[in-house]
């Protein structure tokens, strides 16, 4: 188990990752308008390449980048190309709360993940609140007669690739720094980007919506960074239930941006996935039913 320092650091790196990825968010919805989502994807790929070396250089990590090549390494970023790829592209067709909300499913499919890896175990209580989460889900994805729409679907698909992601993170041994991390996953999602860019028309990228996806590779970059940072050597079970702080950010530049703001059935769809969440953190710290089991021979 953690340090009350070490959850600290990660909650504070948790909350500066989202607040970083939903201006990331907005700023590729936008691109979204013009690009499709491969070109969106490689063409970001070019400005966070830049900025990750320059993170890399910066913390004089460059000695390391071999480290990068480790199986755990390339898999975490394998789920992070997959992560990528889903959100942006359900990023063109849901509003930016109502996508939010459901990728927001990670934290529960985390701790579900974790019990059925036999890495942590969970008493009736959380139990009960991972199921009032996952029919938060629901609410917000609203299937219809004939089903769920293909976008919302994909956006379940891409919380669960953060959820496997974030888990993958955790066995990656101390001695690989976070910003080769970092690197490693923008190098693979940058090649998934551009293979599925073939198969794409490509826009001209000379515009407007090149400047967004500038700025989306700085933000991405650095909430890549503190993602990494804020499931390193922390409890997982405490830190990712600050995911919900997005919720509001994504509400806000929503409606800020696009005149987007969720109708009363969304809002309590959220409201169920936030609540569910913060009540399995609440059990976390006050009184916890789970302990994980250490992995490897690295403190995790």
């Amino acid at each position: 188990m953690a340090t009350a320092a070490q959850n600290r650091r990660g909650i504070i790196a948790m909350m500066a990752a989202m607040t970083l990825f939903c201006c990331n968010d907005a700023l590729m919805k936008l691109a979204r308008e013009v690009f499709p989502a491969g070109q969106a994807l490689a063409l970001r790929t070019i400005f966070a390449m830049a900025a990750s070396l320059a993170l890399v250089v910066f913390m004089s990590d460059w000695r390391k980048l071999p480290l990068g090549l480790r199986p755990v390494v390339l898999a975490r970023a394998g789920f992070e190309a997959l992560c990528a790829l889903t959100f942006i592209w359900a990023l063109g067709l849901l509003p930016l709360a109502n996508i939010t909300a459901i990728v927001m499913a990670s934290p529960l499919l985390i701790v579900l993940l974790a019990v059925l890896l036999r890495i942590e175990s969970v008493g009736w209580r959380r139990a009960l609140a991972l199921t009032v989460g996952f029919i938060g889900v629901l609410i917000v994805m609203r299937p219809s007669a004939d089903g769920f729409s293909a976008a919302a679907l994909v956006a379940l698909a891409g919380a669960g690739f953060v959820a496997i992601r974030d888990l993958t993170t955790r066995f990656i041994s101390s001695d690989v720094p976070s910003t080769v991390v970092s690197l490693t996953a923008t190098v693979v999602v940058g090649l998934l980007g551009v293979g599925m860019s073939a198969l794409e028309t490509w826009q001209s990228p000379w515009r407007i919506e090149l400047a967004y996806l500038a700025g989306a590779a700085l933000l991405v970059t650095a909430g890549s960074f503190s993602i990494i940072s804020a499931f390193r050597n922390t409890d997982v079970g405490v830190v990712a239930g600050y995911r919900y702080s997005v919720v509001p950010i994504a509400v806000l530049i929503g409606w800020l941006v696009w005149g987007e703001t969720p109708d009363g059935i969304a809002y309590a769809g959220i409201a169920l996935i936030v609540g569910s969440g913060l009540y399995t953190l609440h059990r976390q710290r006050a009184r916890p039913d789970s302990q994980l089991k250490p992995q490897g021979d690295k403190p995790l």
